[in-house]
């Protein structure tokens, strides 16, 4: 029975929140989404300040990527991304993670969002329009950049659970 409660009251707010996210406006111009990347930019550095120097090397499991890993992982997808399929050039940076610090590994993290943003800036309406294969897919620029967005929110959150498992606050969400 208890089953069954647990699956109509999912069942409840799933279709709640489908209903609600049909009646947000979609972030549309790319005015509103190098607002969103800005955000993101902030929580992802945010994220990064909030861990415990105790914690940095921190794995959920021998397998999973450390938290300074995710962070760096962020920083790097939005890189290769950019350069594999929104017409990015050569960033001009990079990092070794290994011996780099909490401080260096901000800096590159906030280098790769300015190249990012730099990158789907330079896109004009019909690049940014236009259908690539990526990751075995057909798909517009414009959904690689949601695609980004996806990726960073995934280990943000990821990172956020390795902040709580260290015994400290995560920094709050702030959406827009």
């Amino acid at each position: 029975m208890k089953k069954v409660v647990r699956l109509l009251t999912g069942a409840v707010l799933a279709s709640f929140l489908v209903l609600a996210a049909g009646a947000v406006n979609a972030q549309t111009t790319m005015e509103e989404f190098m607002a969103k990347w800005d955000n993101t930019k902030k929580y992802t550095l945010d994220i990064l300040d909030k861990m415990p120097d105790s914690g940095m090397d921190y794995k959920t499991d021998p397998a999973a990527m450390s938290f300074k890993e995710q962070i760096h992982h962020v920083g790097n997808a939005i890189v290769g991304i950019s350069q594999g399929f929104l017409k990015g050039t050569d960033p001009g940076f990079e990092i070794n993670l290994e011996t780099a610090t909490r401080a260096e590994l901000a800096d590159y993290v906030g280098k790769c969002f300015d190249y990012g943003k730099k990158t789907l800036a330079a896109l004009s309406a019909e690049d940014a329009g236009e259908k690539i294969e990526v990751f075995g897919n057909t798909v517009s620029r414009r959904q690689v950049a949601a695609l980004l967005m996806d990726h960073t929110s995934h280990h943000n959150g990821s990172a956020v659970a390795y902040i709580r498992t260290q015994g400290a606050e995560p920094p709050a969400y702030v959406g827009f």
